[in-house]
């Protein structure tokens, strides 16, 4: 991870919206050697009373309280879409051409970022447009073990996006897009995945329980499997997810049979291919 130093009470970090999704990163960049007074959070609720571990960092319940003439190096802002436009408007004072703005908001499209920004009046447009940066990230960011999928808007600069990068990392991996049209695809696969792989604990504890175990152990049994088939491709990276699974499979034995079923006529890719275009569909749906 980068320098997070770069950030001071005169450039501050600014995050907008202390949700899971906010106090998760904030916690993470905090973590990760943010100075608490190159941070400031606006949220009507949110303070360091209410956060543990955020002592220096400065709350505002609205972009009015800030200091004026206040202008953030990074905005990350972490609202509901159906706020957005809104919430950029009321930020748009804090921004300047070197400020990056980064949207969490699912649907939310780089034009529509611009055109809130453009709303904040004509003072804003002498200061400048601000960088645009779309980020999906996804709910094991949490724990700093999630993947970010980036697109940023034309005019995005190496250093723009190494600093997205120091800043998304707080959370997990990163990956960046070239199309802003593949983020309806990185919702689908990785931000609604986990919800994916819950939903397989489930189902394997279902069928542990009609093998004949009771339901706690069956999913402790399908819960730590998951978790521990998690960290053998956290462990063996560089080895592929197919390698892996031939790896257990001994030849006629027992892992065989099961795989026999769930890869009959491409059965759990064909199932997983229809899950994904249905969460691709509806994130388009979405921004539409």
């Amino acid at each position: 991870m980068g320098d997070l130093s770069v950030f001071t009470a005169n450039a501050p970090l600014v995050l907008v919206g202390c949700g899971n999704m906010g106090r998760a990163l904030m916690r993470g960049w905090l973590s990760a050697g943010l100075p608490p007074e190159g941070m400031m959070v606006v949220d009507p609720v949110a303070s360091a009373d209410t956060i543990p571990g955020t002592q220096g960092v400065a709350f505002a319940a609205s972009p009015d309280l800030l200091p004026d003439g206040l202008q953030a190096r990074a905005m990350l802002v972490a609202v509901k879409p159906q706020m957005m436009n809104d919430v950029l408007t009321s930020v748009g004072h804090l921004t300047n051409e070197d400020t990056v703005v980064i949207s969490v908001a699912a649907g939310v499209m780089l034009d529509q970022m611009l055109l809130g920004l453009q709303q904040a009046g004509a003072a804003q447009e002498a200061r400048g447009m601000a960088v645009l940066v779309r980020a999906m990230p996804n709910t094991p960011a949490a724990i700093g073990a999630g993947v970010t999928g980036l697109v940023a808007a034309d005019g995005a600069s190496a250093a723009d996006k190494a600093l997205v990068d120091t800043l998304m990392q707080a959370a997990g991996t990163t990956v960046w897009l070239e199309d802003e049209g593949m983020m309806d695809a990185v919702t689908a696969t990785s931000g609604s995945g986990p919800a994916y792989v819950f939903h397989l604990v489930e189902a394997l504890a279902v069928a542990a329980e009609n093998a004949g175990l009771s339901s706690d152990e069956a999913m402790v049994l399908a819960r730590q499997t998951i978790i521990g088939a998690a960290r053998l491709l956290e462990a063996d990276s560089g080895v592929s997810a197919a390698e892996l699974r031939t790896r257990v499979t001994s030849p006629g034995g027992t892992t065989a049979a099961a795989l026999e079923v769930l890869m009959a006529n491409k059965g759990l890719t064909d199932l997983m291919t229809r899950a994904v275009a249905a969460a691709k569909k509806r994130s388009q749906d979405l921004a539409n």
